[in-house]
């Protein structure tokens, strides 16, 4: 495609950007194009962490094309990085490789750069910009953001309902409240986040794997159990093919042993009332690099998180059915008065399928 402005360049590296939607946890999800002339010359995306950040993609797929891309533009959704981490600084290697113009969407908010990678790239005389799609390209990294600025991830809470806010039967029953472009849907959610959360009592109820099947994805994200007294049992499902944290308020030596048998990791987060700490928990997933954190949870979970502040925005999908006397979403104290009440902005509505599917987001 011919690059005509700015804009047209931009839009296409945060096309590039979207490819990394699945694989580059932790590391944000950044796409960079160069144009010469209104040509792309090289495009690139982020890779899986420790591998090539979306510029060195971007200038060995224009090497590979057989151009030069000494006086080219670069557009990159996310300012070049300027520290050694994994990989060495970008930021170096487009000044060595004589770019004459980088426009970034936005300021890296990882206080390691902070604006010091365009600030050498105009040092070495490479004409900087940004703010082109800035809020595109934060929306692409939202979880990246929050870690960076916050210490914490963005959690995002994922529940489907009827349209009368119901989630199941009493006796247990909700496969499946929702139609399977919905259930879909979810999936590339799921996919899209670097762990998925659920309680104890969904364990016990539903005995989910909570892992992505109905999208294509080469990353299974992490799960995670909120499991206080360590009820879990070692052939739980969500346990299988290791790796999964167990989040608890007690230490049981026989119970913690058998579970480090079926590959979990304990990790033990007490709040003086014999729970797991929840907010407690949110940073401790910050500390590891927990970008976006999926909950698919039951009702009594997910109001302890949203109680204790802990949510970000709500994935609801509804079903154009009603189903009375139910389980609901989120088990709530009830208030005696509406200045008590949990205020949201909805961010995005969509029909999917048969359903709707509302992105809201706490105020």
């Amino acid at each position: 495609m011919d690059i005509t402005n700015d804009a047209d360049g931009m839009k296409l590296a945060l096309e590039w950007a979207a490819k990394g939607l699945y694989t580059t946890s932790p590391n944000p999800r950044i796409g960079c194009v160069i144009v010469r002339d209104g040509k792309v010359i090289g495009a690139g995306v982020t890779q899986a962490a420790g591998q090539d950040h979306a510029e060195i993609q971007a200038m060995k797929d224009a090497q590979a094309r057989g151009h030069d891309v000494r006086g080219a533009t670069a557009y990159v959704t996310l300012e070049p990085c300027n520290h050694h981490g994994r990989t060495p600084p970008c930021s170096d290697a487009l000044v060595r490789a004589g770019l004459g113009r980088v426009v970034a969407a936005m300021e890296d908010p990882n206080p390691l750069v902070a604006g010091q990678g365009m600030a050498k790239l105009a040092a070495a005389g490479i004409q900087v910009s940004t703010g082109l799609m800035a809020n595109e390209a934060y929306e692409m990294n939202i979880g990246f953001f929050s870690r960076m600025t916050r210490g914490l991830p963005w959690v995002r809470m994922k529940t489907a309902a009827s349209l009368d806010g119901m989630t199941a039967l009493h006796n247990g029953q909700s496969q499946w409240i929702t139609g399977p472009e919905a259930r879909a849907d979810g999936h590339a959610w799921r996919a899209r986040t670097c762990a998925i959360l659920t309680g104890i009592g969904t364990v016990k109820a539903d005995d989910p794997q909570l892992t992505v099947r109905a999208v294509d994805t080469p990353r299974q994200p992490r799960r995670i159990v909120v499991d206080s007294r360590l009820d879990i049992s070692p052939q739980a499902k969500v346990l299988q093919g290791g790796g999964t944290w167990v989040v608890a308020a007690m230490h049981d030596p026989e119970k913690e042993a058998a579970l480090r048998a079926a590959g979990a990791e304990i990790i033990t987060l007490p709040n003086p009332h014999g729970k797991v700490d929840l907010p407690e928990l949110m940073r401790e997933l910050g500390r590891r690099q927990i970008n976006e954190l999926h909950v698919e949870a039951g009702g009594k979970l997910n109001g302890s998180l949203i109680r204790e502040g802990c949510v970000d925005e709500l994935l609801v999908y509804l079903a154009p059915v009603l189903l009375g006397d139910a389980q609901g979403m989120f088990a709530l104290p009830a208030l005696t008065e509406l200045s008590g009440k949990h205020t949201l902005t909805f961010h995005e509505v969509t029909q999917v399928g048969a359903d709707l599917r509302i992105l809201a987001r706490f105020v």
